[in-house]
């Protein structure tokens, strides 16, 4: 068994999401937008399929490093595209490490014809959900004020949301970000949806320590379930000293590079009281998986970041709190589940009751539209 080729396939789509010059996503203006799938291409008759990968990387560094590897040699392929192919550790970036281990993930699945899920160790077949808001903006009918979320969060528990998190305010706004107005906003939501939702609160990610403590302890008043990212994490310091002063969970870290051994710092030192992983910022299911079994070791919550379908397939195999899967980015502007196009069925499908519903299928559980892929290919054209 071995890997004989590793294809990027560009394909085009229609797309009413954009973002500014801080890379925040916003609704826009209909344009054409591109989207990757990576192709493990094995002997055996069956590949492995992972949306995303940027070309270049795939033919020129990718694939001469595993053409006539084993492609169920999944941690000898991680180890050595990571530890051994990085050089500076500049060369391969986290998201694109995770699409070629998810790609190994769906091959193993497709060619053992099992959820990735069950080959991880089977726990549940379905996870409570929570709406993510875009962040705030200026758009008249967007998310441009308080109330404007207020409004917006009651539409969501309509659709069946039992718990909501919050992105306020960011630069390149002028204005932003502005403590005052992230709690204003955090106060509209709870007296629009009452008690019962769950509601968190993911604010501008920069914020001093006074500024940090001053929203903990609003969001402590309204009962908020936990305060996300409000302070740079590479100040590990800073994040030990918000979590020691507030009662409310802070949860991290998100965007901090390391892996799982800067979450293991954190877990060590008490930043955070539940701990932020994900495929994307690990690199993968290989690694995820382990910061899974580091958390459950040190009884410490792990919430994942994202609704991917790899992060969905290790959530159905998480014996510990992941309580929630990700559902986003959401705008009242915007139709969430219109959103990927060149899949048959959505990846994460919600009940009337809030649970999003882990694919079952082999693999990462995607049923890939090849019809809109084929008539939609840029290298086609």
């Amino acid at each position: 068994m071995r890997i004989i080729d590793v294809e990027t396939i560009v394909f085009r789509y229609r797309s009413r999401v954009g973002t500014d010059i801080a890379g925040h996503a916003h609704p826009v203006e209909e344009h054409d937008a591109y989207q990757t799938l990576t192709v493990i291409v094995t002997d055996e008759g069956v590949d492995g399929y992972c949306f995303g990968g940027d070309r270049e990387m795939n033919e020129h560094v990718i694939k001469p490093a595993l053409v006539g590897m084993n492609p169920l040699d999944r941690e000898r392929i991680w180890q050595y595209l990571y530890r051994d192919l990085q050089g500076s550790r500049g060369l391969i970036s986290s998201g694109q490490l995770a699409v070629i281990d998810m790609a190994l993930w769906d091959f193993a699945g497709r060619y053992l014809n099992m959820p990735v899920c069950k080959l991880l160790g089977g726990y549940r077949e379905k996870v409570k959900a929570y709406a993510s808001t875009m962040v705030g903006d200026e758009i008249e009918g967007g998310l441009n004020s308080p109330e404007a979320y207020a409004d917006f969060a009651e539409s969501l528990v309509k659709q069946g949301y039992k718990a909501i998190k919050l992105h306020t305010w960011f630069p390149p706004i002028e204005w932003a970000p502005d403590p005052e107005m992230d709690v204003a906003a955090c106060r509209a939501v709870r007296e629009a949806v009452g008690e019962e939702i769950a509601l968190m609160l993911d604010c501008y990610h920069c914020y001093s320590r006074e500024e940090a403590l001053r929203i903990g302890r609003e969001l402590e008043r309204l009962g908020f379930y936990w305060f996300e990212e409000p302070m740079d994490e590479h100040n590990v310091s800073a994040y030990v000293w918000l979590a020691d002063n507030l009662e409310i969970p802070i949860l991290g870290p998100e965007t901090l590079e390391g892996k799982i051994w800067s979450r293991l710092d954190w877990m060590l030192t008490g930043a955070a009281d539940i701990i932020r992983g994900g495929v994307k910022s690990l690199g993968g299911i290989t690694p995820l998986m382990k910061l899974v079994h580091l958390c459950e070791a040190f009884g410490v919550r792990l919430e994942l970041h994202g609704a991917h379908p790899g992060n969905l397939q290790v959530l159905g195999a998480m014996g510990i709190p992941g309580e929630y899967v990700e559902r986003g980015l959401l705008h009242p502007m915007l139709d969430y589940e219109s959103r990927t196009p060149w899949l048959r069925e959505k990846i994460d499908p919600m009940d009337s009751e809030g649970y999003v519903h882990i694919s079952q299928k082999p693999g990462l559980g995607m049923e890939i539209d090849w019809k809109f892929i084929e008539e939609n290919r840029v290298d086609a054209d």
